[in-house]
């Protein structure tokens, strides 16, 4: 039985070297991070050290932490020629992370190249990322169809995690987190559900943030789109508690149910809960913890649950 949690981050050498050569957002200055969505940041060195990352994951009883690129830098937006290096860069040094750590792989969504991503894939990643904000509408669903054909025939997972933010250099720092993230994972929560899951049936599919509380709108959608509220749960829809507490995970898990929920912290940027169950339990905290994340990662371990309204 394995512990998993499926969200956070870590910026290998190789990846900030990466950055540091670039002189347009996304790139690095020393340790202080300029993308072209939000104000400048401060990078912490120690939060990504590999080394004491590993001894964290560790002490907080994870068996796997999965890394993910930080998609609202934007570097899976960027032209291909400028995304490769940076692509490259991520995936050479998160194929080579010691235990406990895993990696989803990720691709460009400005031009798509599904051969570039099943290379990545062959390295040994869980799935593959995608930013919310590619998969927003239909249009977008249609772009990312090569990807999302390939996890689906692989028997991989997706992870749809908030992309760029517009711009907010005008605004408190904590905007985007608290606005367009959370906006982008709502939509991208409804679009899957109207766009994706027709196209990709057996996709499985976990999304950022407890979806950006989007299922806790059932009532309302129920209310104006009447018989299509209720379609039949989906058991490969899956969300994450990344930054959430006790109130927010009990609300979406009366919603979804129980088997619909997968631990996830956001670390660096977001602490995991002191209490593995959210106060829901300790069969509560099995699912989140190990049941759950085994579903959405291989398919195994029986169905129940989930949901997409």
């Amino acid at each position: 039985m394995i512990n998993v949690d499926v969200h956070q981050h870590l910026w290998t050498d190789s990846f900030v070297a990466a950055l540091r050569a670039r002189t347009e957002p996304p790139f690095l200055d020393g340790w202080t991070l300029h993308t072209a969505g939000e104000p400048p940041y401060e990078v912490s060195p120690a939060d990504h050290d590999t080394a004491r990352r590993a001894e964290q994951a560790v002490a907080d009883g994870l068996g796997r932490a999965l890394i993910s690129l930080s998609s609202p830098l934007g570097v899976e937006w960027l032209p291909s020629a400028e995304a490769r290096p940076l692509l490259d860069a991520y995936h050479e040094d998160a194929a080579e992370l010691p235990r406990p750590f895993g990696a989803w792989a990720a691709a460009g969504v400005r031009d798509i190249d599904a051969g570039a991503t099943a290379g990545y894939l062959d390295l040994g990643f869980a799935g593959l990322q995608l930013p919310a904000n590619a998969l927003a509408d239909a249009a977008g669903y249609a772009r990312c169809a090569p990807l999302l054909d390939l996890l689906q025939d692989r028997n991989l997972p997706l992870f749809v995690h908030p992309g760029p933010a517009a711009d907010a250099s005008l605004r408190p720092g904590w905007w985007p987190a608290m606005v367009p993230y959370v906006q982008q994972m709502h939509a991208a929560w409804f679009a899957f559900r109207t766009f994706g899951r027709p196209r990709h049936p057996q996709l499985r599919v976990c999304f950022a943030l407890l979806a950006g509380l989007a299922p806790l709108h059932g009532e309302r959608f129920a209310a104006r789109a009447g018989a299509e509220a209720h379609r039949e749960t989906d058991p490969n829809t899956f969300v994450e508690t990344s930054s959430y507490g006790p109130r927010a995970v009990e609300a979406i898990t009366r919603a979804l149910g129980t088997p619909a929920i997968v631990q996830g912290s956001d670390r660096p940027y977001a602490e995991p809960p002191q209490t593995p169950g959210f106060g829901l339990g300790g069969a509560a905290a099995y699912a989140f913890r190990i049941a759950n994340p085994r579903r959405l990662l291989t398919g195994e371990g029986g169905g129940g649950g989930g949901g997409t309204g």
